[in-house]
């Protein structure tokens, strides 16, 4: 298993809250406009699916942050 995809799973959980509290919070905004608000079960659940392509982008700037540190690092 590659450094991103073990990242990515450690860093899932995180995603999903922040996808779910950004989901939520986006249909509280959209109610000023006359849009239905979610509820946050609704929202818990579609971030579960949603949350792990930004969590999978955030893990392989991460290690490439990582990576970059090895190298600069003197021996």
């Amino acid at each position: 298993m590659s450094r991103t995809a073990r990242l990515t799973l450690m860093l899932w959980p995180f995603g999903i809250g922040a996808v779910g509290v950004n989901l939520f919070f986006a249909s509280l905004i959209g109610s000023w406009v006359g849009l239905p608000v979610i509820p946050p079960v609704w929202a818990a659940f579609v971030s579960i699916p949603l949350g792990l392509p930004p969590t999978w982008f955030f893990a392989r700037y991460i290690v490439g942050l990582m990576e970059k540190a090895e190298e600069d690092r003197p021996i």
